[in-house]
């Protein structure tokens, strides 16, 4: 098959607009035992989060979720459309039969008596098909296949965000059922301390002021029993979304302490490895569809080169179709030689300038991982100070508690020093909670801003293939 070589220029990817390393500094401490970079980004979702219960809602959601499975039937469409575009480079051979009859009246044309002529043919053939001497469709096919490798990239974006969300759907849901029970155990305490300061002010050893104080936090309790019972059902509809599907009750968390937090991870030294992150690489590809855009756009400069040809059997009569001397062919070359076009220039210089949206575009992609990372790095250093630290303020809390409740029913203090320890215990829970969601959610965010579990072998070695079919194609 006659056919030149692409005139798009030759691609060289864009050096990365980030630093060399990750950030350092006291925020970004290191975890002992954490499993290393060169390991994370094979790292199948099912090692990385340990606990059972969330591994079965994961794959459910993998299933049944539709927006993955529509990024999945985009790939499909995508693939689909490089297999038309491709198939622009072969002639579309087509066979045609027809039948022509034609009445001519008398003294018409020479014919001194009415004439019926009939005309049947037969004949394969070829209809305009471009001979690709200068790589205008080589182009395209080449725009085609890059767009089909970006829309896989996107697939695999959908899917770790997928993970990522459905755990942290499912952490988040956790935290909150913990905090409901938490806020049922403090409304108990706290009817239960109504009960007592009501008890006291009939025997006439409490004020009317004490026992308004006491009710007060009983109606707070109250509230929050119900907002976290809202929060809950909105946590399963949130995660049924994500699911695609109910959750069956046997796998939803009970509490967030009961889930087995996932595994230590640690982004290594080099920030190099963002490259290999799907988005980035459906950012790089697109860059690459635009760079043989420029191909397709310089080619329309040159000649177009077309063929029609057919070749077949012709008779009169449908019995003679297929008799010796019954045989019929044509040609018809016809080449195109632009002169004067002025769209053939806009055309190219839009083609430049898309190419430089595509690279500031693939830059951002990348910046916009690094800082990912660096944030996930910054919590994920410096929350477990936070969690000691807010665990040592609970136990505190709840000491002050005890001693101000002792000292009340002693008669030593007014109620107002219990109500303040009460607060002051129940808020500090609350926020030991959220700060331990926050570190397994980071550790979440980690390992889905380094890429990490989408790329196995197989597809590795096809994102590979595909790279060397698309060199391969420039030759």
């Amino acid at each position: 098959m006659p056919a030149g070589c692409t005139m798009a220029p030759k691609y060289a990817r864009p050096a990365a607009p980030i630093p060399a390393e990750w950030p350092s500094g006291p925020a970004y401490s290191e975890v002992r035992g954490a499993t290393q970079v060169s390991d994370v980004q094979d790292l199948h979702w099912r090692e990385f989060f340990a606990d059972k219960k969330l591994q079965q809602v994961i794959g459910t959601a993998l299933t049944n979720n539709r927006d993955l499975r529509v990024a999945a039937l985009n790939v499909e469409q995508a693939r689909a459309l490089y297999g038309v575009q491709r198939a622009e480079l072969y002639p579309a051979v087509a066979a045609t039969g027809s039948l022509s009859k034609e009445r001519i009246p008398a003294n018409v044309e020479g014919f001194p008596e009415p004439v019926t002529i009939k005309n049947y043919s037969v004949d394969l053939g070829v209809a305009s098909w471009e001979i690709d001497f200068f790589g205008r469709i080589r182009s395209l096919k080449d725009r085609a296949l890059v767009e089909y490798m970006a829309t896989e990239q996107a697939r695999r974006s959908a899917q770790i965000l997928l993970v990522s969300s459905a755990a942290n759907a499912y952490l988040a849901l956790a935290a909150d059922r913990e905090n409901l029970k938490l806020s049922e155990t403090t409304l108990e305490a706290q009817q239960a301390a109504y009960v007592l300061v009501k008890r006291r002010y009939e025997l006439g050893l409490a004020t009317e002021l004490d026992l308004f104080r006491a009710q007060t936090p009983v109606d707070a309790a109250r509230r929050d029993v119900a907002l976290y019972t809202q929060q809950v059902a909105k946590d399963e509809n949130a995660l049924d979304l994500l699911v695609g599907a109910p959750t069956a009750s046997e796998l939803l968390p009970t509490e967030l302490s009961a889930v087995t937090p996932p595994k230590e991870i640690s982004a290594g030294v080099s920030s190099v490895v963002l490259l290999r992150r799907p988005d980035v690489l459906e950012a790089e590809n697109l860059l690459r569809a635009a760079n043989a855009d420029i191909g397709a756009a310089r080619a329309a400069f040159f000649p177009q080169i077309s063929l029609t040809a057919a070749i077949g059997t012709a008779s009169s009569d449908l019995s003679g179709l297929f008799k010796s001397g019954s045989g019929m062919w044509s040609y018809a070359p016809q080449i195109v030689m632009p002169i004067f076009d002025a769209r053939t220039w806009s055309a190219y210089k839009a083609a430049k300038v898309q190419r430089e949206i595509a690279v500031t575009q693939y830059e951002k992609a990348i910046q916009s991982a690094f800082r990912e990372v660096a944030d996930a790095l910054a919590v994920r250093g410096t929350v477990d100070q936070e969690v000691s630290a807010q665990q040592s303020l609970v136990n505190a809390s709840a000491e002050t508690y005890r001693l101000a409740n002792s000292r009340y029913e002693k008669g030593i203090d007014s109620y107002l020093g219990v109500l303040d320890a009460q607060r002051s215990l129940f808020a500090a829970q609350q926020a030991l909670v959220l700060l331990r969601l926050e570190k397994a959610a980071s550790q979440v965010r980690l390992y889905a801003a380094l890429g990490g579990g989408w790329q196995t072998q197989q597809s590795a070695s096809a994102t590979a293939e595909s790279d060397s079919s698309l060199e391969g194609s420039r030759n």
